[in-house]
């Protein structure tokens, strides 16, 4: 019988010391990580320097019709688990099926992504958003459902107003060469106060294999006023488009490569080749990285010349199933981790800039974490005192945007860099819900702060340790990109 009630005390006890599922210390596991956090990390505006939201969906202060489209509509991730999960095509991208049909199967596949992250991501959207603190599953799907769509109705929750209540004080889009920018300009003259400033992503100028790219080339000198028959032409019309995007406000760059390149070529050569693509004849595998090799080089020229920042994402293999791309089209969910030998080229690629006085601001942004190190101590090759944490190691992006990943991202940096001096987190994202990622971020960060003070591994310098968070968290970005 004694024995018995000392299970049952013991039992009570481990109770006591459970942590509630996302409560306000949620990630921060010690004291210090807690006060790092609630007192200075959470306070912080969010700059979300690299995202994919819709510039007219900004301008026009786009109302949700229902929590389906501003959750499920676009979102691969979410469609992606759906699909691992059993669930008909139809019910993630289909047109066939209404919203209800849609959300339904997204709850009946919540409570199999316990340890994806996309538990997390979709709590701390609905705790934050919404105030639901209720789990999702097939058994709330209805009463979150409707409570989400009653809120949508108000006006607190149109596009801008989430971006408000994000406290959010700039996003730069992701934006090729030949959009008009005109969405960014209404967002601007209608006074609102939070900046959208356009990005340069010149990936359809570049991946010169891809089918229609002479239909491209086309649209690329009817917006520009050049008539593009020689890759002398095409570097006129691109340097144009480059000082539009200058006068609306662009300040970085970005772009989308498997891998780097450093295929040595001659100017004749390059002409050679783009004429090839403009008559439709097949390229070899050299010619293509001989010229993606001659057209970053282009770009990092044009950017150091306007004092952008250049960022470069690699090691996606994208469109794999073919059968779904040709039904769907890119980014819908069929994409993954490469494995590209690729550090002797990119460091031969940011040679050439450095030796030309050409290398700009940069961050570097890789799929594969096995490449973590090799980014972290590739940065510190070019680093030149012209101002802090010029080479930039970018955030876990995409399958490492994570709590594993991004705590590797940090660690590499840690130890190889200087973390002090990192820009910090972005949500690469298409959907008005994901600014949590920053405070995801955030709270990782303390935590990892945290703990190693009450571990000793730091001292409790309470000055310094509140200074980098907050710097990481904001300051670097805000001082980094120039958008002010």
């Amino acid at each position: 019988m004694n024995n018995l009630i000392y299970l049952i005390e013991d039992n009570q006890n481990i109770k006591s010391f459970m942590k509630q599922f996302m409560d306000e210390n949620f990630l921060l596991e010690t004291a210090t990580s807690q006060e790092l956090y609630h007192n200075h990390a959470a306070k912080m505006p969010i700059i979300d320097y690299h995202c994919h939201l819709v510039p007219e969906m900004v301008a026009n202060d786009h109302k949700f019709r229902s929590i389906t489209e501003l959750w499920l509509g676009g979102d691969h991730y979410k469609w992606r688990a759906m699909r691992t999960n059993g669930v008909e095509e139809k019910y993630c991208t289909g047109e066939d099926t209404n919203d209800w049909e849609k959300f339904e199967k997204w709850a009946e596949t919540m409570p199999y992504t316990f340890c994806n992250p996309l538990y997390h991501w979709s709590h701390l959207e609905l705790k934050t958003a919404f105030g639901i603190t209720k789990q999702l599953s097939p058994k709330t799907a209805r009463e979150i459902y409707d409570e989400c769509n009653e809120k949508l109705q108000q006006p607190e929750f149109s596009a801008r107003g989430l971006m408000r209540h994000y406290h959010v004080e700039c996003v730069c889009t992701t934006d090729d060469p030949i959009d008009d920018l005109r969405y960014h300009k209404k967002t601007r003259e209608s006074g609102f106060e939070i900046k959208m400033i356009p990005a340069w992503r010149p990936d359809k100028a570049m991946n010169i294999e891809k089918p229609g790219y002479a239909e491209y080339m086309s649209q690329l000198g009817e917006v520009s006023g050049v008539e593009i028959n020689h890759f002398v032409d095409m570097v006129d019309a691109l340097k144009k488009r480059h000082d539009f995007f200058a006068e609306n406000g662009c300040r970085l760059s970005d772009h989308g490569v498997e891998e780097f390149y450093d295929e040595p070529y001659t100017d004749s050569q390059i002409e050679i080749i783009f004429e090839k693509a403009l008559r439709g004849q097949q390229l070899s595998t050299l010619e293509i990285r001989q010229y993606k090799h001659a057209f970053l080089k282009l770009c990092g020229e044009m950017d150091a010349e306007a004092d952008w920042t250049q960022q470069y994402h690699y090691g996606a293999i994208r469109d794999n199933n073919s059968l779904m791309f040709d039904k769907l089209g890119p980014d819908t969910g069929f994409d993954s981790i490469g494995e590209f030998n690729t550090a002797r080229a990119m460091s031969h690629f940011l040679d050439e800039l450095s030796k030309e006085g050409k290398l700009t601001r940069t961050i570097l942004y890789c799929l594969n974490p096995c490449a973590n190190e090799v980014l972290a101590t590739m940065i510190g090759n070019f680093q030149d005192g012209s101002c802090p944490g010029k080479m930039q190691f970018g955030s876990g992006w995409w399958f490492n945007d994570q709590l594993d990943g991004m705590t590797k991202q940090l660690k590499a940096l840690s130890v190889l860099g200087l973390l002090s001096r990192f820009v910090g987190m972005l949500t690469d994202s298409r959907s008005f819900l994901s600014y949590p990622r920053h405070e995801y971020f955030r709270r990782l960060l303390c935590n990892l702060l945290g703990n190693d003070v009450e571990k000793g591994l730091l001292p409790n310098d309470k000055e310094s340790l509140a200074r980098m968070v907050e710097d990481i968290s904001y300051n670097n970005a805000r001082q980094y990109f120039k958008f002010y």
